[in-house]
């Protein structure tokens, strides 16, 4: 025993030494590599230095600090590069680097920093992502690194054209270029894309690449992963993509690709993930699409896919992940999908589809789902029980179904993270075990039949993060205990019965940035108490009363407050001074707000809707209204408002992470129709999915006086304008001609003398113009859109007014060599001291006097 540790202790003291003894410099990175790194280390303190400039900020603290990167020691041994191990020729090359996010935020530079780094060219490993790079790649350099294997240059802002080089990386397995903003054509360069005999793995998703695929594609018979995702890419996928043997992942999401799957695709046996999503795809489903017998994830949802979901799916036997949604697919869908084991996650159904529920078929499944999603099934009766045998379920989507009968209890203890039941007619009260669960964090009940007082134990569920009961029969107060959900983000209890004044704490959510109570029966002043995070604060159409707390000057995130139809009483410029620079929606429609319009308007920089229509406003409209910049700027670039527009990147980005949301639980979340404006005297319904491309100014029905302001022809981007039933007088601004998006302009009911201004040939949006019960004279405009304007009720009384819209001959008019003259006398019959003639007569009468007038 005693010599074995003896040996033991001998053998410690030699490792011990031969630790201690420093490599050889010949086994170190060869100097030309170290040089360099180390001017691309120059590079950088030349731009960013080695320290913070203020050393107590959080701001970010550049790479390159004191002592890194030291050039007296051995550059293998630096931060973030790796060398090989081998020593056959007694060196240690650089094979592997680093460097991403390694440039302070919000810098701007381009790749030439990294130049030196292309004489490494024993690399294998480039990752430079997260950088913010921007420009060109550099065509010299990549060409230089023939034995790269990993290429990492995401989260960049590269523009330009991918260059040949990178393309003739011919060990290349990696290349990842993600979450930059490339711009040019993929398909002048695909062509080169043949030399990458050894490619395994293709990455230049999240750019902005155009074109499409050429044949060459299949020349990459080695590829195991191929990601285009979010592109600008089109045209048809080759059939040369069945080429693609050892193709393990095929990934095209969210580009503008169309025509058909190629059948070729089936040739792919090695494939495991199929994701041509959000697409313009069209055609059948490949019937063979059965053979990919490895296949576990399929995704051809949102796309413009027609025909029948193909009976050979049921022969992917290892298929985890099946999404159809959104397509236009037809007939009954297959029953035996609830055969396959292994199927976790079914999304079936969505707009446009017509699929068919076989009520007739017993459903008994083999599969154990986590994710249901099949809105727009023809689904009928009560909500099937066979879903009760999911255990594992966690996601349950039935929105735009025909389902009927209660809410039953099986389903409230099962526990799901996400119940959307949205659009159907269920019935009932809500069980209160619904509300005993911890797991609970999406509830879309919308637009049903259900009834009755909320559970009070709403509040047990503190995890909720949607609460969307809007257009139901709901009665009572609004719950108090639902101010304990603390996680909530967002509120929709609008189109109820709730009714009463006393109301949860709302402020203690810290969270809650969408708060939806209109349409109820509730009373009383308006609560005093909503959390600083509110983006949406909408309480129209309820029985408010007195003025608008000052605590609104609190809620400095708020970019949509909405008060219609109730009685708010005060001066309206007291208002302006509580709302902040972010608002975008201000509307206080049918309330009873007098005062004026200040001049501080124009502080609200963000506003693009603002309706105080049916208040006792008076004074003059503010010549500042006209320099609202978001009501001057062309809107039509603008995204689509969805259901999370309204919440902050933390609070989306926890339901991604902690509730496995994903687009086609976001697809059945439609909000209801956030915006309803007065569109010539009835009600005009604007969905959310437009209201970004919304903007809008109505001042009608107060005691408004004064002249148009002309800068209100600045407001290029708005839809509507409306200062009708008021006392304005003067004339019509020239500058309304540049108004080149307004659709509906009201003038009508003022004092308003003059001529309508020739500028308004112009407005080539223009489809309602209403300048009647005015004083103006003169002749109707002509153009394109002015004479379509035909409509007599919209130009009565205006004594003075003539034009072939109207019917009415304008003196000097030139007369026509044939045909005989128009008797003026025949049109005395058009009295423009009252609109008594009904506007179906008024109509077909002026068509037959236009054309009558035109003849002659």
């Amino acid at each position: 025993m005693a010599t074995g540790g003896g040996i033991t202790s001998i053998m410690s003291i030699i490792v011990f030494i031969l630790i201690s003894i420093p490599l050889p410099s010949s086994f170190s990175c060869p100097p030309q590599q170290k040089q360099a790194l180390l001017r691309f280390k120059s590079s950088y303190i030349a731009i960013f230095g080695t320290t913070v400039a203020d050393p107590d900020s959080a701001d970010y603290i550049p790479f390159f600090q004191t002592g890194i990167w030291d050039p007296n020691s051995d550059c293998c041994t630096w931060d973030r590069v790796t060398c090989n191990t081998r020593t056959r020729n007694k060196t240690r090359t650089i094979t592997e680097l680093h460097l991403y996010n390694i440039v302070v935020p919000f810098s701007s530079i381009t790749i030439d920093i990294f130049n030196p780094l292309f004489e490494i060219r024993s690399l294998k490993v480039l990752d430079i992502s997260m950088n913010r790079l921007h420009g060109e790649i550099p065509e010299d350099g990549f060409g230089n690194l023939t034995w790269l294997v990993d290429l990492d240059m995401s989260g960049n802002n590269f523009n330009g054209s991918i260059p040949r080089q990178i393309f003739w990386l011919t060990s290349l397995r990696y290349l990842d270029m993600t979450t930059n903003s490339l711009q040019g054509k993929l398909e002048p360069e695909i062509g080169s894309l043949g030399n990458l005999t050894n490619l395994r793995s293709l990455d230049l998703s999240s750019n902005t690449l155009e074109g499409g695929l050429g044949s060459e594609v299949g020349k990459l018979r080695n590829l195991e992963s191929f990601k285009l995702n979010e592109n600008y890419l089109a045209g048809n996928i080759p059939e040369e993509i069945g080429n693609l043997t050892k193709l393990r992942e095929l990934s095209l999401v969210r580009n503008r690709f169309s025509g058909g799957i190629p059948d070729s695709i089936v040739n792919l046996k090695n494939l495991e993930s199929l994701d041509l999503s959000e697409n313009s795809f069209s055609g059948q489903i490949p019937a063979n699409i059965g053979e990919l017998r490895n296949m576990t994830t399929l995704d051809l949802s949102k796309n413009q896919l027609t025909g029948l979901i193909q009976s050979s799916v049921r022969n992917l036997t290892k298929l985890r992940t099946l999404r159809l949604k959104n397509n236009m697919l037809t007939g009954e869908i297959p029953s035996s999908l609830f055969k396959i084991k292994t199927l976790k996650n079914l999304f079936i159904g969505g707009k446009g589809s017509t699929l068919i529920w076989n009520h007739k078929a017993k459903i008994v499944p083999r599969c154990s789902l986590e994710q249901i999603s099949m809105p727009f099934c023809g689904i009928s009766g009560p909500i099937p029980e066979w879903i009760s045998t999911q255990k594992d379920l966690d996601i349950l989507d039935l929105n735009s179904n025909r389902l009927e009968g209660g809410f039953p209890n099986w389903l409230a203890e099962m526990h799901i993270t996400s119940i959307i039941l949205s659009d159907n007619k269920l019935t009932g009260k809500l069980p209160p075990q619904l509300f005993e669960s911890f797991n609970l964090s999406i509830l879309a009940l919308s637009r049903n039949n259900f009834s009755g007082e909320l559970p009070e134990n709403v509040g047990t569920a503190r995890w909720i993060t949607i609460l969307m009961l809007s257009g139901n029969n709901f009665s009572g107060q609004i719950p108090m205990s639902i101010c304990r959900i603390y996680m909530l983000l967002l509120l929709d209890l609008s189109r109820n019965r709730f009714s009463g004044d006393k109301f949860p704490t709302f402020g203690d959510i810290d969270s809650l940035a969408y708060i939806d109570l209109s349409y109820n029966e509730l009373f009383g002043r308006i609560p005093v108490s909503f959390p600083r995070a509110t983006k949406v604060l909408s309480l129209g159409g309820n029985k408010f009363s007195g003025k608008l707390p000052e605590s609104l000057s609190s809620l400095s995130s708020l970019e949509h407050l909405d008060i219609h139809d109730n009685d708010i009483t005060g001066n309206f410029q007291d208002v302006v001074p509580q709302l902040f620079p972010g608002l975008q929606v201000l509307i206080l429609r049918n309330n009873s707000l007098k005062g004026f319009i200040p001049k501080m308007i124009s502080s609200i920089t963000s506003l693009r809707i603002l309706d105080l229509s049916g208040n006792n406003l008076t004074g003059n409209i503010p010549p500042e209204i006209g320099h609202l910049a978001r009501m001057r700027e062309t809107l039509d670039l603008l995204p689509p408002v969805d259901i999370f527009k309204f919440l902050t990147e933390f609070q989306y980005y926890r339901l991604i992470r902690d509730y496995s949301l994903n687009d086609s639980v976001d697809d059945s979340l439609d909000l209801p129709l956030v915006l309803i404006l007065e569109w010539k005297r009835s009600l005009q319904m604007i969905s959310s999915q437009n209201l970004g491309l919304y903007s809008s100014l109505d001042l009608s029905n107060n005691r408004i006086s004064g002249e148009i302001p002309t800068t209100l022809g600045n407001l290029k981007s708005l839809k509507l304008l409306n200062i009708s039933h008021n006392r304005i007088s003067g004339k019509i601004p020239l500058s309304f001609g540049n108004l080149e998006s307004t659709e509906s302009l009201d003038l009508s009911h003022n004092e308003i003398s003059g001529s309508i201004p020739q500028s308004f040939s112009k407005l080539g949006q223009l489809t309602i113009l209403d300048v009647s019960n005015n004083k103006l004279t003169g002749k109707v405009p002509t153009g394109p859109q002015m004479d379509t304007m035909n409509v007599l009720n919209y130009f009565s009384n205006n004594s003075g007014l003539c034009g072939w819209q109207i019917g009415v001959k304008c003196p000097g008019d030139i007369q026509l060599s044939h045909g005989p003259e128009v008797d003026d006398e025949k049109l005395s019959w058009i009295s423009w001291e009252g609109t008594w003639v009904g506007f179906p007569v008024g109509l077909c009468s002026s068509i037959l006097f236009i054309a009558y007038y035109r003849i002659s």
